[in-house]
Parts: C-alpha cells; structure tokens; sequence
C-alpha cells in the first residue's frame, strides 16, 4: 500500500522555485545565397570558381546557384556535370547577373559592369596592370561591394587564393621558360638544365614567398643552377628549410642583382604586394644589360610587375622582345592549367561562402571578420583600398572605421 507524503504548502506555491528569465544569445538565421557563375569571355581565362563538387555541397545546404551555359568547359566540366550538382544552367547571361553575388575568374568588362545591380556582391580578380578608372567609377556607381582574390586574406593573414595560384604559377613558370630557351625560334636552343659536360642554365628568382619557393623547386628539379633575391631574411631561411637544400641566397642589393641578372639565362618575378601595385625591382638599365635570348618570366604582372620593362601580354601572344630578352608576361599564368586551378579557387570560396550564410550573409561576415575586409575594394560604393584611391583620385573610406562606427 502507498503512504501519501504530505507536500510542503510553501512548495506548492512555488516559494522560491519561480522561473526566472535568462539572456540567450541569439544566432542569426542562416541565409539563403543566391551565386551566379557568368561564363569567361576575356584574357583568355578557363577557369572557374566552383566546381561540380563544391556546387552539389552549397545546393545540398538550400542555396540557389545559376550558371551561363559552358561557364565550365574551359576547366573540361559540362553543363550536364553542373546540373547533376544542382545547378541552374542559364543561356542567357542576363539571368545570371540578377544573382546577389557573382563569382568570377576573370575582371568585368564594361559590357557586364552594365548588368551589375545595387548591394550585388562581386569575388573576381582584380588584374591591377589593366585596370581603368571608369571600371572602378561603374562599380561605385552601381553601389556594388567587390572583393578581389589578389587581397583576401584568412584567419592567419594570409592570401589563400594568391598562394594556390603561386604555388602554380611558380611550377609553371619553368615549364614556361624551359620551353622558351629550348624553342628553335624564339629562344637561345639551350636545355634549362644542361647535361654531362655541359653547365646547366643559371637563374635568378626575384621573392622568396610561395611563387619564389616552388619556381626554385621546379628548377633545381630540372637541374638549374638557381639563385634566390628578397629582402626577408625569414622568408629566405623558410625557403632554404622547406627546400631542404642550401642554395645561393641574398637581400635585394643592387651590385649582387645586377651581376646575376648579368649572367642569368632565366630571371623570374615573384613579388606580391599585400595592397597595391608590386614595386619594380629590376629596372630598364639591367634588363638591358641581360643575355641576347635570356627569358624574363614576370609572374607578378598581375598587380604590375617587379621589371620596369614588363607589359601585359596574354595566353594567344604571351611574348614579345625587348633589348633581345623575351618577355612572358601573362597574368593568368594558373588558366594553362585550369581544372587544377579551379579546384584549388573552389576550396577557398566554398567555406567563405557557407561561413556568410552561417552568420546571415556577406556583409555580416565582412563585418566579423577583420582578415576578410583586407579584400574589399568598393564596399557598397565606396572606395576602400587607399592604393587604388592614390592612384586613381577617388574618395578612401577606411573600411574598418566604417564598421567600428557601425554605418
């Protein structure tokens, strides 16, 4: 038999037990994105910036992708493999720019610039040797917030997507030169790295950052004899012990640049600037002074270009000659390869992307990211980037004062 336990009056009247209310932290709703991928028609540009996989995994989390009909060719992915995925597959351009962000592998031409709509959110290169005032004027117009890949920095204040494309374009770029010495009418007919009885070709590599490590890489692979340039001497020691091996090291001074450059059959730029315009480290006078047949591989013609003699060229004309040196000077070095480049862009947006509809979309992940922000060079029109202000007479607006403000 139960025995009934008598409950406390004080008890029944909740005395003491009252609920009582509590602050929670309210999470932002997960955003909806809305991406289109216009297919590239400049610089003769094949990749793309998401790939079949990285578009099923953003699809599969309820976001809207719409994609220009062979938008994806060039990288040898079919509209078929995107539509698998769950893309929308548009054959008119139109229909892709009515997208909120657009990503891009190559810059707007003035006929796309057209097509932009207020508050759109732009992710392509910036190209820097090529751009025009009226470009940017358009985007301030058109009150669009545009970052560039050569900017955008993570979580440890590096540049993700430069350095994928540098560790590229660095094994590249020898691939390039070898096969321009080597070449019957435009090089000297020598082979880069020589054989039994015969010395190997000598080569200068301007930087010793991600482009400077794997053009050295490359190059002691095929045998050259390689000399590094920069004025780190951290980067200098990280290279030498990523490397593995003690090479022909020295700071950016002007009597040991000059002899090498002198006696170097290959010179390569890598320098990368963090904000604005790569400063020229060999001027006219020394490209002068080089071997008749020497190759000048100028992998930092994207934001300028490390030889004063350098011009922009493309993938159908990537040479020309200047003081009996040849000259390759493409900005989109990583196109030659675009399936491999595309992949490597795609692993840095994706996150980027989930991350903006994680905290209720891309302005609030600019504005709790402080590394993001580096990227941003027109934020809802205005102007953020004080190189790009400097060079072209436009308003600067500190992008982290106008957060801090809270406008």
């Amino acid at each position: 038999m139960a025995t009934k336990v008598k409950v406390p009056e004080e008890l029944k009247a909740g005395f003491g037990m009252e609920t009582q209310e509590q602050l929670v932290e309210v999470m932002p709703r997960h955003s909806k994105l809305f991406i289109g991928i216009p297919k590239e028609n400049q610089y003769q540009e094949r990749r793309i910036s998401l790939t079949p996989e990285t578009v099923s995994m953003l699809t599969a989390n309820g976001h809207r992708i719409v994609m220009e009909s062979k938008a994806g060719e060039g990288a040898k992915w079919s509209d078929a493999a995107f539509s698998e995925a769950g893309a929308e597959i548009a054959h008119e351009t139109e229909l892709v720019y009515k997208a909120d962000i657009l990503l891009k592998t190559a810059p707007p031409s003035t006929e796309e610039l057209k097509m932009f709509h207020p508050n759109q959110i732009l992710i392509s290169p910036l190209h820097l040797p090529a751009l025009e005032k009226s470009f940017l004027g358009q985007l301030m117009a058109k009150k669009v917030t545009a970052l560039a890949y050569e900017y955008i920095q993570d979580e440890s204040n590096t540049f993700p997507i430069v350095s994928a494309m540098s560790e590229i374009a660095g094994s590249a770029a020898f691939l390039i030169a070898a096969e321009l010495l080597s070449h019957p009418n435009v090089g000297k007919g020598i082979l880069l790295g020589g054989i039994a009885g015969v010395p190997p070709a000598a080569v200068v590599i301007l930087g010793a950052g991600t482009v400077g490590e794997f053009a050295a890489r490359a190059a002691l692979a095929l045998g050259a004899e390689v000399k590094i340039f920069d004025n780190s001497i951290y980067k200098l020691k990280r290279l030498q012990r990523n490397i593995g091996a003690r090479i022909f090291t020295s700071v950016l001074a002007t009597d040991n640049l000059e002899e090498a450059l002198i006696n170097a059959d290959v010179a390569v730029g890598a320098i990368h600037s963090k904000s604005g315009r790569t400063p020229i480290i060999v001027t006219e006078e020394m490209v002068s002074q080089m071997k008749p047949g020497s190759v000048i591989v100028d992998v930092s013609i994207d934001q300028g270009g490390c030889f004063e003699t350098s011009e922009i060229t493309n993938h159908r004309k990537p040479v020309f000659k200047k003081y009996d040196v040849i000259h390759y000077c493409v900005p989109n070095i990583p196109s030659r390869v675009p399936r491999t480049a595309s992949q490597a862009i795609s692993n840095v947006l994706s996150p980027m992307l989930l991350n903006s509809s994680d905290v209720g979309g891309f302005e609030n992940l600019i504005s709790s990211h402080a590394h993001l922000r580096n990227g941003v060079y027109v934020y809802k029109g205005m102007l953020t980037n004080q190189h790009l202000s400097d060079r072209f007479k436009f308003k600067f607006t500190d992008l982290n004062l106008l957060f801090a403000s809270g406008m």
